[in-house]
């Protein structure tokens, strides 16, 4: 069967795909020949998204585990699917809007949907066909999608796709019901744009430049203290009388809504006022409020003043403070982050505010958040123009902490002279600025009502599954963290202000009351019986009472039970419009996508899952939330093995680039995956992932390593051909029963394959990818490209038949091997070859993965042949050293020959000189003069060099290269060895140094080696 010169990727994979896919070789089951499962979910991408690096990677190691699975018998399913991505679909579909001129709030809201539901339909499954492209062997038939089911869904009544719309609105229902769900006011990230509330991992912390304001509160009634700082010994380096307290604050606009200023206990300065009140500087004169000092730990006495102003609705680490100390919160945004301008006016509310503060007022939450405590000024400005407007007004009003600074200035002369001024104090330094990843803006902490799992209540089954070793996460470092997320678990947000989503399942009656139920006609039936269960519930006396109390005649039985059936038609109910986050309906991906809450029969055999493989980033926000959501929602009755999600979790960290830098847009160093893959192929692209998976390493991409396999491959197209010229698959379907070879060169190559089978699983039993990978590697292009295809030139040369037979059935089988072991990581080259070598019972992708092991390797042949290698290893590095012409063919000596080195000698002689370059080989009792000497086991040989190279010449070329290399040796040492490069240069160029350093020092060491080796020549 003719092959092309080399493989063409962007032809084959394309026909590959289609060829695997059309034959159903992907779907749950196929070629299952045991009972027991394998299965693995997607971490399902954004429905928005496309394929970036992290995809890459992380698909790549699933696949791997899918296809070797698959091909060992299991019954396996690769569940893929999409996330509905709340924000960013719906981001994706106003932009469309806006390019027609059109925004959201033009459509109602299930005209909007409907808009998304098409945008979904046309362009939802683009990650979907770039995973293909990578060769992810899902069972796409069953695609699964967050959303499905939901209303609008184009989907909805495919047979292969689970309703995850009513999965999780049971889930959230019977939480309710539990009461581990409820509604409540809490500080959470607020995105101005989207206006929403977002996740953590939905927030990226930026450094900026900012500023520090130092502002005066003012003591109440004008009382003074004699504030006092001392030195470590107690020395007082600054004693005087205050009026004020002062505090440092990067947000002044907030301070409008302070409840209180906080100091630490231990704070001997400011003793004398803890208990008193201060006065916040800003507002109208004569409405100012006042608020109290108070003792908390979280003030940092050696930071700044030592006293904190707390705001409890706008800062995370205030509302700890604020709730731990009764402090109000008042919320002084809208939801745009525009300062209110809602309310009462500011004298009325700033007078309820005061009475609080003095204990002569009770307050609620509901109380406090209704209250306004901007005042007129303010109301309605940007909040960053209202910062402006507030130091302005703190500062004209003389109440900003003032600094002397020195400054030179220049006379009109040019005459230099220094002058002091007095300036308002205000710190220029760089904040860690929240920014919505999508959005770009300044994420605000705003206190709202939201809805929240109470994860304190549900957390101890997820701990525990994890701490008895049900689930592993590797690495183990992983567990840590878990641990430490867990143990510490806050009330966890699940809602959100977007209309793209599964909408909150609870109703309202006019009055506040909540109805969750699975449908509103539920929630009807529901309010209904909370409106006139009172009258129901006493029997026909009180049913009396209704009817008269709502002028109805008395009706007999039959018209009240008719009549009664129908009341819930008349209580109005209000939907509440928030949709829940994303990561809630997320959390259910396991057991959603199989059909749950319907007791399917893929439900039944494929869970609890097998190995989740996902970024170590998400190991709270996805991960955790899994196992805590399919605990706390299972049948209870059922052991825990059979509640989790998953048994192991593989956790990886970020792709990175070469030297180690995170990748982004802004550095301009992101790879795209599809131009790897248009350029080198998807196996390259594949194997470096694989051979850069080591458990809990960096992930460096390095485009020179891609090129590297791409290379690899070529090696093995370029041995199979090497196969078809020696005839190996001439017959139609070669038999390969070469466990019998005589041949010691045959022998060694079948142990070394035995070896490398067993080395590949257990690698991939213990998620040792790269081990595999590069264990793969050094087996097909050293030992089978590289020594048995040199090794098994002079058996085809041979005129014995039987010798050039067998060895054709060892080469043959061998490739084969390499093909099978290889195709979890490599598929696509692997499968055309396959198919281009013989004609087969099976495509690769289902073909049965080896068993072999121990049994296949001759420990005779072993040692002989490995005896072989390396005396002809060490005669080429010895001839490379010495820098010995390529193609000089030079006699070799040897003074010490054991027994058995001299038979590998013998048997292999005529190999050993061609692939060496020797002529001939002489025992003599001692080195001639000019000899260099070679080392093997059980022999000592030398090459006589002193007539083939120039001695002098070449210890020149080599002092020269050696000097050149300890000036380069000296400044690196002289950097790392700095302890300012070590502190302030980023971690990725250390690293750099290091690796640089490294390979220097063993460029050395190579160098005065064959110097040394010079020496002993002359």
């Amino acid at each position: 069967m003719a092959m092309d010169k080399t493989f063409n990727a962007a032809e084959a994979e394309a026909r590959l795909s289609e060829a695997w896919e059309k034959a159903g070789c992907f779907r749950a089951g196929a070629n299952a020949k045991r009972s027991e499962t394998y299965s693995v979910m997607i971490p399902p991408p954004n429905v928005t998204g496309v394929l970036h690096m992290g995809h890459a990677f992380n698909n790549t190691l699933q696949d791997i585990l899918i296809r070797w699975k698959r091909m060992q018998g299991y019954d396996t399913l690769w569940q893929p699917g999409t996330d509905h991505a709340g924000i960013a679909t719906q981001m994706v579909v106003e932009r469309e809007l806006a390019k027609d001129g059109k925004k959201r709030t033009d459509f109602s809201r299930p005209e909007f949907l409907q808009k998304i539901w098409e945008w979904k339909e046309q362009s939802g499954g683009t990650i979907i066909n770039q995973l293909k492209r990578l060769g992810a062997s899902c069972d796409y038939d069953r695609t699964a999608f967050t959303m499905a089911g939901a209303q609008g869904d184009t989907r909805t009544g495919h047979e292969n796709s689970p309703n995850f719309h009513d999965a999780v609105i049971k889930v959230f229902v019977e939480m309710y019901n539990k009461g581990l769900i409820y509604r409540g006011k809490r500080l959470v990230n607020w995105d101005p744009h989207f206006e929403t509330a977002i996740s953590d991992l939905e927030v990226e912390n930026i450094e900026v430049a900012g500023h520090m304001w130092h502002f005066k509160y003012p003591l109440a009634g004008g009382a003074t203290y004699t504030y006092v700082e001392k030195d470590e010994d107690g020395n007082v380096t600054l004693e005087e009388e205050r009026d004020y307290i002062s505090i440092a604050t990067t947000r002044p606009e907030t301070m409008l809504g302070d409840g209180a200023v906080a100091v630490h206990p231990s704070d001997e300065r400011y003793a004398p006022i803890v208990g008193m009140l201060c006065e916040i500087p800003v507002g109208p004169k004569a409405q100012r409020r006042l608020i109290p000092i108070i003792t908390d730990e979280y003030p940092d006495k050696d930071f700044g003043s030592g006293a904190v102003k707390i705001t409890g609705a706008h800062d995370f680490n205030d509302y700890q403070v604020a709730k731990r100390g009764g402090i109000p919160m008042y919320n002084l945004m809208d939801t745009k982050a525009h300062m209110r301008s809602d309310g009462a006016p500011y004298v009325e509310e700033a007078a309820k505010a005061q009475a609080i503060a003095n204990g002569e007022a009770e307050f609620t939450e509901a109380s406090i958040a209704a209250m306004n405590l901007v005042p007129e000024e303010y109301r309605g400005l940007d909040r960053f123009e209202a910062r402006k407007r507030v130091v302005a007004d703190i500062t004209a009003e003389g109440l900003a902490v003032m600094q002397t600074v020195t400054k030179t200035v220049k006379d009109e002369d040019g005459n230099e002279s220094e002058v002091s001024e007095t300036v308002a104090y205000v710190e220029n330094k760089p904040i860690m600025q929240p920014f919505g990843d999508r959005s770009k803006v300044v994420i605000e902490p705003m206190l709202t009502d939201q809805w929240f799992v109470d994860a304190a209540k549900i957390v101890a089954p997820a701990l525990d599954a994890v701490k008895d070793g049900t689930v592993k996460i590797l690495p183990e470092s992983g567990e840590k963290t878990y641990y430490h997320w867990l143990e510490n678990i806050e009330p966890w947000c699940i809602s959100r202000q977007l209309w793209w989503g599964h909408q909150i399942p609870v109703w309202f009656d006019a009055d506040g009351n909540q109805y969750c139920a699975n449908s509103e006609e539920e929630a009807q039936k529901a309010a209904q019986i909370s409106l006139f269960g009172k009258y129901f519930a006493g029997g026909k006396n009180t049913l009396f009472d209704f009817f008269t109390e709502n002028g109805l005649p008395e009706q007999d039985p039959a018209e009240i039970e008719q009549f009664a059936s129908g009341l819930w038609k008349i209580v109005p109910l209000t939907r509440d419009p928030d949709v829940l986050d994303t990561w809630f309906s997320s959390g259910l991906w396991p057991i959603g996508t199989l059909g749950w809450p319907e007791q399917t029969e893929e439900l039944a055999k494929y869970f609890p899952t097998s190995t989740l493989v996902t970024g170590q980033d998400i190991l709270f926000f996805w991960v955790a939330r899994m196992m805590m959501m399919q605990l706390a929602v299972l049948d209870q009755d059922l052991p825990v093995e059979k509640r989790i999600p998953f048994d192991t979790v593989y956790l990886h960290g970020l792709v990175r680039d070469a030297k180690g830098k995170k990748m982004s847009k802004s550095t301009g160093n992101v790879v795209d995956p599809l131009e790897i893959i248009d350029e080198y192929g998807a196996d390259a692209l594949r194997f470096t992932n694989a051979a850069m998976a080591s458990l809990g390493g960096v992930l460096k991409l390095d485009m020179q390593r891609i090129a590297g396999y791409r290379n690899f491959g070529t090696k093995l197209w370029n041995a199979v051909n090497f196969a078809h010229f020696n005839n190996v698959y001439d017959a139609e379907t070669p038999a390969y029963a070469c466990h019998d070879a005589k041949a010691a060169v045959n022998q060694w190559i079948i142990g070394e394959t035995a070896k490398v089978r067993v080395e590949v699983d257990a690698a991939l039993e213990a998620y040792r990818f790269n081990d595999a990978a590069l264990g793969l590697y050094a087996f097909v292009w050293g030992k089978v490209c590289d020594w048995y295809i040199e090794l098994s030139k002079p058996l085809f040369n041979s005129e014995d038949e039987a010798v050039i037979a067998e060895t054709r059935q060892t080469l043959g089988w061998v490739l084969d091997q390499c093909m099978i072991l290889l195709h979890p990581i490599m598929p696509f080259i692997t499968e055309e070859l396959w198919g281009n070598t013989a004609k087969r019972d099976t495509m690769l992708v289902h073909e049965d993965w080896p068993t072999y092991g121990a049994e296949l390797v001759n420990a005779d042949a072993d040692a002989e042949m490995n005896w072989v290698i390396t005396a002809i290893e060490n005669i080429r590095s010895t001839r490379a050293q010495m820098h010995v012409p390529a193609g000089a063919k030079i006699p070799m000596v040897v003074t010490e020959f054991s027994d058995q080195a001299r038979a590998a000698w013998e048997k292999n002689e005529a190999m050993i000189q061609k692939l060496a370059r020797i002529t001939t080989l002489e025992q003599v009792e001692t080195f001639p003069k000019g000899c260099a000497s070679v080392a093997a086991p059980g022999a000592s040989f030398g090459l006589p060099l002193a007539d083939v190279i120039d001695v002098d010449a070449e210890k020149a070329r080599l002092e020269k290269t050696l000097g050149k290399l300890a000036k380069e040796l000296g400044g690196l040492r002289g950097r790392l060895n700095n302890p300012k490069f070590a502190a302030s240069a980023p971690e990725e160029v250390v690293a750099e140094a290091r690796e640089n350093l490294a390979l220097r020092e063993e460029e050395e060491a190579k160098i005065k080696e064959a110097l040394a080796r010079l020496a002993e020549i002359g």
